[in-house]
């Protein structure tokens, strides 16, 4: 199926919607005459026109009524005043939002019923192209529509699809997890600093051993407990300093962490 087939339409160009915007556009699926952006902020507007050639809409229900799927990029707490104001509008339209906490039975509830709707969950890395997208299952996108969006998506990073009861702890992984990986990349940068490296290179040693970790797991399939174990030698550095991260609680803490998010998630879901 070719980009073509289906007009997208995007509401919102924030961080996230910017970065699927240019993600998908950089890809060899999309031009950026078959594409749509609406944004209280002309500013970020006119700078993807100029860089893509996109279409700016005069007015959200103009956006709405010109395009075949509309990508909701914009806060929760704005999602539900959007909604009804323009319920009429979205009638037979597919829907695809990454608003945190609008899964997909609470977006149906707030649509016409012959909206379509498929929730996203993507993480802040798709800004360079290196997001973990997760789809929930259960979507109720035509086969073409649906192949369009894994498309979209695809251009900013790996797709894969959870059941709905899923979604929370997906936000607790790898929704809230790049927080939780920058605060360690940035430990890890002081612990060198107090050991005398000059910060730049603390902490560029830092992330770049974060990264070719992070990649060694993905790319090798080895569990992350075995591609520990081949550098910790017997008697030797790296186990000492194993040894007092066990001691200090650092997998206890990283349980407890997306244990709380996983329970915040639920509670603002509802």
């Amino acid at each position: 199926m070719r980009s073509n087939a289906i007009r997208l339409g995007v509401i919102g160009a924030g961080n996230m919607g910017e970065a699927i915007l240019r993600g998908y556009l950089n890809s060899s699926y999309a031009s950026g005459g078959e594409i749509a952006v609406y944004d209280l902020d002309s500013e970020k507007c006119r700078a993807l026109q100029k860089d893509f050639g996109i279409t700016i809409a005069d007015s959200l229900s103009s956006l709405i009524d010109s395009s075949d799927m509309l990508l909701v990029a914009i806060k929760p707490n704005v999602c539900l005043h959007m909604f009804e104001e323009q319920f009429n509008n979205f009638e037979g339209k597919a829907v695809v939002s990454i608003a945190a906490g609008w899964g997909g039975e609470r977006l149906k509830n707030a649509l016409p019923k012959s909206a379509r709707v498929l929730r996203v969950m993507p993480n802040t890395p798709a800004m360079i192209g290196e997001g973990m997208i997760v789809f929930e299952a259960g979507d109720s996108l035509t086969s073409e529509e649906h192949q369009f969006a894994e498309q979209l998506f695809s251009a900013v990073g790996d797709v894969i699809t959870i059941e709905p009861k899923l979604m929370n702890a997906v936000t607790a992984v790898s929704g809230s997890g790049p927080a939780y990986v920058y605060l360690f990349i940035e430990a890890l940068a002081d612990g060198g600093v107090k050991a005398g490296l000059p910060r730049p290179i603390a902490l560029k040693l830092a992330a770049q051993t974060v990264k070719g970790s992070a990649m060694m797991v993905s790319e090798t399939g080895v569990h992350p407990g075995e591609l520990k174990d081949r550098v910790c030698s017997p008697g030797g550095t790296t186990i000492e300093a194993v040894a007092i991260l066990e001691e200090k609680g650092l997998r206890g803490a990283v349980i407890a962490a997306v244990d709380a998010c996983n329970a915040k998630s639920e509670q603002l879901s509802k």
